[in-house]
């Protein structure tokens, strides 16, 4: 019973967006030949500038499938769409660029025709894409390309799974029936029925469509496994099982003969290989950069710290990085003079204010007026700009642009699963930070930290990188 809807989208968005991008390039090069009467740097006709390109575009359309474009994964990110839309675009106009230059064919008759097309070759996809999403969600509300779900087990996770995919209309599925959730009966509102056993659901749904199979209890006689698996194999249904033990599958899996043997390989952490090459490249490169440009705002807030309270501009303090590795983090100094340098416990002891030691402790780490800091070191924080001399420690290799964040070993040590967390380097921003790390509990901020270590992506750091400027400019969950 397999579903071919997403195959449909995906070819759909093969063609729409070769369409879109001829449109760009046929834009671009009427806005620069036609309409801009300026001398060009070759005559290219009309008809050989599109016969080239269009030529060229399953290159193009190539290199959108290798970065995942046509995956229902990516696709149905918005945020991680986007980011590869413009490097496929970027690969793409070199692409162009490289074949004219080595085939000795003038393809663009001005160079800014080129500019033109990468800009509005972008933006078109983006808008085709854009309307192409529109399209397909309207059309789940007619019940077109609806994926029909039987979820099989009794869990916490097959209930958490009954509410994810609740709304049909946004997601695209649609639960039919649940196996064996007599623990958690149903309410009145929810459509899908329950059933004793998978036979018995089966029997019930012969006539309906099912898409997907997902198995959320493996269970110990592997006759009743084994039915559900050849059912799902038989039926040319998606299957789908969730493990046992969740934490042991969410690191970076691989699946080997070892021996002639099948087996499953997990790391702690996705980022391996050259995965670490790759951050550590990004870390120096845009760390660099971003040094550069921060360098003259961090002179202006160093003479204003020295103006206002005197002292050493800098505070530095031990934290724990990859493999429990001791750096010293820098930031611009926000406490007072008579309070910098000590730990809560001695700052609210000094103060003789053990009150506010405990809100600090129960507020998870965080006062949001806290005694201890200046009144520049208050819009220093709410600004994150105290966490600029950072970019220091990201260039020589101490943390990272992303990652969890770098805590002192009496704060990591409040958490259990800290090897886990330290199994790569900590980072100037990471998820805790995006999302809104004054409204988080420690703990909670750890399982961000650890989630991240788990499932890293060089596409996830790019989001976290943008969604934290987007942060800084609107004191989103900003320190105060």
């Amino acid at each position: 019973m397999k579903n071919n809807t997403s195959l449909i989208y995906s070819i759909a968005l093969i063609v729409g967006d070769a369409l879109a991008l001829t449109v760009a390039f046929t834009i671009a090069y009427i806005l620069r030949v036609s309409l801009d009467h300026s001398p060009l740097s070759a005559q290219v006709h009309a008809y050989t500038y599109i016969t080239i390109l269009t030529s060229l575009l399953p290159f193009w359309i190539l290199f959108f499938s290798f970065l995942g474009l046509y995956n229902s994964r990516v696709y149905e990110k918005r945020f991680s769409e986007l980011g590869r839309l413009f490097v496929g675009t970027f690969i793409g106009i070199l692409f162009v660029i490289s074949y004219s230059y080595m085939t000795s064919t003038a393809i663009f008759p001005a160079r800014l025709v080129t500019a033109y097309g990468f800009a509005l070759a972008f933006v078109c996809v983006l808008l085709f894409r854009t309307m192409a999403r529109g399209i397909r969600r309207e059309l789940f509300n007619y019940g077109f390309g609806i994926n029909s779900v039987l979820l099989v087990g009794d869990t916490k996770t097959t209930h958490r799974l009954v509410e994810a995919l609740k709304n049909t209309a946004a997601t695209g599925y649609e639960v039919i029936g649940v196996v064996g959730g007599f623990k958690h009966p149903i309410k009145k509102d929810d459509s899908y029925r329950q059933y004793g056993s998978f036979s018995e659901a089966v029997s019930h749904l012969r006539k309906r469509q099912l898409h997907t199979i997902i198995q959320t209890e493996l269970y110990a006689d592997t006759q009743r496994n084994d039915e559900v698996l050849t059912y799902a194999q038989e039926n040319h249904a998606a299957y789908r099982f969730v493990p046992g033990n969740s934490e042991l599958f969410v690191g970076k899996i691989e699946v080997d003969l070892f021996q002639s043997v099948p087996i499953i390989a997990v790391h702690q952490t996705a980022l391996i290989g050259w995965g670490r090459v790759v951050k550590r490249l990004t870390d120096l490169i845009l760390g660099s950069v971003l040094l550069v440009i921060a360098s003259p705002f961090m002179l202006v807030v160093a003479i204003a710290i020295l103006v206002t309270d005197g002292g050493p501009v800098f505070f530095r303090q031990e934290r724990l990085s990859r493999f429990a590795a001791r750096v010293r983090i820098l930031k611009f100094r926000s406490h007072n003079l008579s309070y910098s340098g000590m730990t809560p416990e001695e700052a609210f002891r000094k103060m003789e204010r053990p009150d506010l030691l405990k809100q600090y402790r129960e507020n998870g780490d965080q006062l949001r007026q806290d005694p201890r800091v200046t009144p520049l070191g208050r819009f220093l924080r709410r600004t994150s700009l105290d966490e600029l001399p950072q970019l220091i420690n990201v260039v020589t290799g101490d943390i990272s642009l992303v990652g969890p964040r770098a805590l002192v070993a009496d704060e990591l040590d409040k958490y259990d699963r800290k090897n886990l967390i330290l199994s790569v380097k900590s980072g100037m921003t990471g998820l805790a930070q995006i999302s809104g790390v004054s409204d988080l509990s420690f703990g909670e901020r750890r399982k961000l930290d650890l989630y991240y270590v788990q499932n890293w992506t060089f596409w996830g750091d790019m989001v976290i990188l943008a969604k934290t400027f987007w942060v800084v400019l609107f004191h989103k969950g900003t320190r105060t």
